[in-house]
């Protein structure tokens, strides 16, 4: 009993962390995109295309974070801190390579990185006004989010979230100040945005290494451990890895591919798509930090090497997993009411808003369920090629073609296209629970001479 309140506990703790921290990140972009609404709708807009690459680059950070922690939980595990560092140095390296190949893309081709996502000259100016600046937090948020990994996997979470309030509070104070031009400033418009972004980036980073030189008792990371690459460990980090990152590519491609298919239905699809994606995007932080946790959790216990303990883990957290998407799907359905409220939308463009969010807050539950046992337990248990053949088969095999089908062939209705769009939601539970149950995706990935 005892033994299972630790593990409940254990969870919680990281849990909450991440869930806040993702929120708080998330309201970051929300309230940029709030402030530049009201200056200007071009600066929105411009900042709002410069933010698709922006969320690419994410998702390629994301994947060689997430490969860290695969693997560095499974040597916390073990208690063996020396390779943990070997590999951070590497996706270190990964994360600073993709850094510096985007800066120099964007800084040769900037009109033509805004173009790919409008043909609106104004937008496109506006774009590359923000992203001249925009550019130089690249080099600096590589870094901080593989540190912030690197943390992760020991189980240090609380100070991302910490982190992310404080970002949070200074782009917003200097948007405040730098857009509209208060106290004294001068107006700068899309170009203020940018430049509290990357003071709060500067900001980030700086108090991270700090911590990390200073507070930091389990890793006690130095300069020089950077300075050192093991072969054997990168060619073990980038097998485990390099699918990831292609996956987490095609998904950005994919998040984009599926608001342009509602974006050629009608106008009203593309605003009310907009506004029932953001209070989706907040929701889904819960069904996110659950994958982190478990990701967390699985790999640690496989490096302690109980094999009948990660199976129990597993089925615990699946359970965790369910009741947290029923929860969610209940919160989700009801806070739609509210949360509408909050814009002055069209009659035409509420209802179909109020439509979405209630397919949305059904297609949640599946969510919460699949995507923490895919991403959380078999991806963190080693497994990552399962999910990335499931992602290629369910997305690019039946949902992008059913939801082209629908939307343009049958001319279906843009509630039916966004069922379409969101079913593998559901329909991956299944392999999910299988995988998971009867599937061998417990894998050591630790090396013992390392």
């Amino acid at each position: 009993m005892n033994q299972q309140k630790g593990f409940y506990k254990n969870f919680f703790n990281i849990y909450v962390a991440l869930v806040l921290q993702n929120i708080i990140t998330i309201s970051v972009n929300l309230a940029d995109n709030v402030m530049l609404g009201a200056y200007s709708e071009t600066a929105l807009s411009g900042a709002a295309a410069v933010n698709q690459i922006q969320f690419v680059y994410q998702q390629l950070l994301l994947a060689l974070g997430d490969g860290l922690v695969i693997f560095c939980s499974q040597y916390w595990g073990k208690k063996q801190t020396g390779p943990m560092k070997k590999i951070a140095a590497i996706a270190m390296y990964a994360a600073i390579f993709i850094a510096v190949v985007l800066f120099g893309l964007v800084s040769f081709f900037p009109y033509q990185a805004v173009g790919i996502f409008t043909t609106d000259r104004p937008i496109i100016e506006a774009g590359v006004s923000y992203l001249n600046v925009i550019r130089f937090t690249y080099l600096f948020f590589a870094i901080t989010q593989i540190l912030l990994a690197t943390m992760r996997s020991v189980e240090t979470v609380k100070i991302a979230f910490q982190l992310s309030v404080m970002t949070f509070f200074v782009n917003c104070g200097i948007n405040y100040v730098l857009i509209f031009g208060h106290f004294g400033a001068p107006e700068l418009g899309i170009v203020g945005a940018a430049i509290g972004t990357l003071t709060a980036r500067i900001m980030e980073i700086i108090v991270l290494i700090f911590y990390i030189k200073k507070k930091d008792k389990k890793l006690q990371i130095r300069l020089s451990d950077y300075f050192s690459l093991d072969k054997q460990l990168a060619k073990d980090y980038t097998k485990i890895t390099a699918p990831m990152v292609f996956t987490q590519g095609l998904w950005g491609v994919n998040t984009a591919l599926q608001t342009a298919i509602l974006g050629h239905m009608t106008a009203t699809a593309i605003a009310a798509n907009s506004a029932a994606s953001t209070l989706f995007l907040l929701m889904k932080s819960t069904a996110v930090g659950a994958a982190s946790t478990a990701s967390i959790i699985i790999g640690k216990a496989i490096g302690v090497g109980d094999i009948e303990q990660v199976k129990s883990y597993a089925k615990r957290l699946q359970r965790l997993f369910i009741v947290i998407g029923v929860c969610s799907g209940i919160a989700l359905f009801f806070l739609r009411v509210p949360f509408l409220s909050l814009y002055d939308l069209k009659q035409e463009t509420m209802m179909m808003t109020n439509t979405f969010l209630i397919i949305l807050s059904v297609v949640y539950v599946g969510m919460s369920y699949q995507m923490p046992t895919n991403n959380g337990i078999i991806r963190g248990g080693g497994n990552t090629m399962f999910v990335v053949k499931m992602d290629l088969i369910s997305i690019w095999g039946i949902v992008i073609p059913l939801s082209l089908f629908m939307a343009f062939v049958v001319k279906a209705s843009p509630a039916v296209v966004v069922c379409c769009l969101n079913a593998d939601q559901i329909f991956k539970c299944v392999p999910a629970f299988l995988e998971s149950h009867y599937g061998n995706w417990i894998r050591k990935l630790t090396r013992d001479d390392a």
